[in-house]
C-alpha cells in the first residue's frame, strides 16, 4: 500500500497537529525501509506568483524558496488513467514523513477509511522527484530521503 509512487485518498485526513481532518489526497514518494514514508498532501492551492505560472510541471522560485510540481486540469496522471479533476499542486516545502505503523493504526481499513487511487505513471514520478530532489526549498533530510536508495 505504502508503495513509491502510490496515491491514496484519505476521508478524512487526519492531520499531525490534530486541529483538522478532511478528505485528501496522499503520494508516497518515499518507502524508507517498510518503516516510515516520506509524502506529500496534494492540494489545488495555487501559491505561485501568477508571472511564474506553469500549466504542469515544476516550478522553482529560489528567490522565495518555493518549489512546487503541477499537475495539469485532466491530466491522466495514473497508470490506469485517472486525473485529477482540477490544477492539483505538490510543495516541496509540505514535505513531511508518516510512521506507517501509525498511518496502518488510524487508517486499518481499505474502502472505508482510505482507498488506493492509483499509481503514478513512472516518467510522471520520476519528473515529481526530480524536481523536489533539485530544490533549495526542500528541507535536505528529504533531499537526502529523495537520492538515496534507503529501502
Amino acid at each position: 500500500m505504502y508503495k513509491e509512487g502510490t496515491i491514496i485518498y484519505f476521508d478524512p485526513f487526519y492531520f499531525k497537529n490534530g486541529n483538522t481532518a478532511k478528505p485528501k489526497y496522499f503520494v508516497v514518494l518515499k518507502n524508507i525501509n517498510g518503516k516510515t514514508v516520506l509524502a506529500s498532501l496534494p492540494t489545488r492551492k495555487d501559491s505561485i506568483p501568477r508571472s511564474n505560472e506553469v500549466k504542469r510541471g515544476c516550478v522553482e522560485l529560489p528567490e522565495i524558496r518555493l518549489n512546487c510540481f503541477v499537475f495539469s486540469l485532466d491530466e491522466e496522471v495514473t497508470t490506469c488513467g485517472k486525473s485529477f479533476n482540477f490544477p492539483t499542486h505538490i510543495y516541496g516545502h509540505q514535505l513531511d514523513a508518516y510512521e506507517i505503523s501509525k498511518l496502518k493504526e488510524i487508517y486499518p481499513l481499505e474502502g472505508t477509511d482510505y482507498k488506493l487511487w492509483g499509481e503514478l505513471k513512472p516518467e510522471i514520478f520520476i519528473e515529481l522527484i526530480n524536481c523536489l530532489k533539485n530544490s533549495r526549498s526542500v528541507k535536505k533530510k528529504y533531499i537526502y530521503m529523495l537520492s538515496n536508495n534507503l529501502v
